[in-house]
């Protein structure tokens, strides 16, 4: 492949645009537009090519409204009981609280586990490989992705996460990994004030 450098300054400035978005509105979002971006995560690559990911998006308010409930129980209980000091007033800024009203009020959910264990073509159960790692560059991935579709996305990780195995029916090979929130931005969106470190203080030349 034939290296273009504006391609790159080009994605840089697309993806510098992102921002983590809490207030969604309840559009539709284009199923092949998700599917798409999963496709695309799923190209990431991983330990000894066992794709330790699994993907389930969630649009039925339903399931919407459970994993809201759950997730809500773990984050009071973090807020108010397990949070350090320090984290909450870092916390300040963004505002957030155990309320996690995006979590019914967009459209999609996009589940990712992360599997110690997979399936053979032959229905053997065999082992992964830097599960975390390899599920890790997919999200990134999959983020990207969700973002130049246009869509507005958010990272949401209540710790423990036991309760999506339950909701959704997977056994304990099947470990919560991150919930990706997707779907149109509420508008006029407020978004609190960050600055992203300048590339100096972030590496490293040898």
């Amino acid at each position: 492949m034939k290296i273009d450098i504006k391609r790159s300054f080009t994605f840089y400035e697309q993806m510098a645009t992102r921002r983590s978005i809490r207030e969604f509105t309840n559009e539709p979002v284009d199923e092949s537009v998700l599917l798409n971006a999963i496709k695309t995560a799923a190209t990431a690559p991983s330990g000894a090519n066992k794709q330790p990911w699994h993907f389930a998006l969630v649009q039925n308010p339903e399931i919407k409204k459970k994993i809201r409930t759950a997730a809500e129980a773990v984050e009071s209980d973090f807020y108010q009981r397990r949070a350090p000091r320090q984290w909450l007033e870092d916390l300040k800024p963004f505002a957030t609280d155990a309320n996690k009203a995006y979590l019914t009020e967009a459209s999609s959910l996009v589940i990712v586990f992360t599997r110690t264990h997979t399936k053979d073509e032959q229905g053997r159960m065999q082992k992964t490989y830097y599960p975390l790692e390899s599920t890790g560059i997919a999200v990134g991935l999959l983020i990207a992705s969700l973002h130049q579709s246009g869509l507005a996305t958010l990272t949401h990780t209540p710790k423990p996460m036991g309760f999506l195995n339950e909701l959704l029916g997977f056994d304990k090979t099947y470990k919560p990994y991150m919930i990706i929130v997707a779907g149109h931005a509420k508008l006029p969106t407020q978004l609190p004030e960050i600055k992203k470190k300048e590339t100096r203080q972030i590496m490293s030349l040898h």
